[in-house]
């Protein structure tokens, strides 16, 4: 089994990709088995977007602070673990954006899309899912979509549901909803295309963020799940992200 290790900037993840290449060796991406990263949850999120169209299944090991997507830096035989561990197969969302100069962007997340306000004033949003307009005029602070996987992620901070990663759902939670003030959000189906447009966007201008990548002053925002990429996450069997995510349900 030939591996590629990644490590973050962090020294921890620095000592340990020094450990464990001395001991597994390393390869290019391209060239093997499973990619490694050894880093946190963000450095996980980089790996998956950067070697996204590889189609190589990922195993992440844990040198972060939080490590929700990873796995604990292993003490025994490293390929081992990775031919016993638990498959779960996650799909990208795209996120594509229109300015208020019509020009577009798009960008991959792997947790969740979100909108801002830029400025003190609150968002206006116009909300549609599958060309039918659901909600005409939401008043927030923000709104996020919210993949299985990235459920537990800022979605779950913003009192959005947790789903399992089998679900077959998006999650589109609210942030600080003022009017509707008791509005919690929607559950929609995986394969949902969602449109969110900023109303008065020259005065009450927002931001669209894809995980960590932002942009500007936008007008609209398509979001949807590309069922055509099949992203491979890798988990040790006693701690597989399935079991984390109802883990995370019953945590206090």
């Amino acid at each position: 089994m030939k591996i590629a290790f990644f490590a973050s900037l962090k020294p921890d993840a620095k000592a340990a990709l020094e450990r464990l290449t001395s001991t597994y060796g390393n390869c290019p991406a391209d060239q093997a088995d499973v990619i490694a990263p050894i880093g946190g949850d963000g450095f996980m999120l980089e790996t998956l977007k950067k070697y996204m169209d590889l189609g190589k299944p990922i195993y992440g090991i844990n040198r972060g602070t939080i490590g929700f997507l990873m796995n604990a830096m292993p003490e025994t035989d490293l390929r081992e673990k990775i031919a016993k561990a638990e498959k779960a197969i996650i799909h990208p969302l795209e996120m594509v954006t229109t300015n208020m100069d019509g020009k577009t962007d798009k960008a991959m997340a792997i947790n969740e899309v979100s909108l801002f306000r830029e400025i003190h004033q609150t968002a206006h949003v116009s909300i549609t899912v599958n060309d039918k307009v659901r909600m005409e005029n939401l008043i927030c602070d923000g709104i996020l979509l919210a993949t299985a996987a990235g459920s537990t992620a800022y979605n779950l901070s913003a009192y959005g549901p947790i789903l399992p990663v089998r679900s077959q759902l998006l999650a589109l939670t609210p942030i600080s909803a003022f009017r509707p003030r008791r509005w919690r959000g929607a559950l929609l189906p995986h394969d949902a295309i969602v449109k969110i447009d900023a109303l008065q966007p020259e005065f009450r201008p927002v931001s669209a963020v894809a995980d960590n990548y932002e942009v500007r002053q936008v007008r609209s925002v398509e979001i949807y799940a590309r069922q055509d990429k099949d992203m491979t996450l890798l988990y040790d069997a006693e701690h597989s992200l399935e079991e984390r995510i109802i883990r995370e349900q019953f945590a206090h």
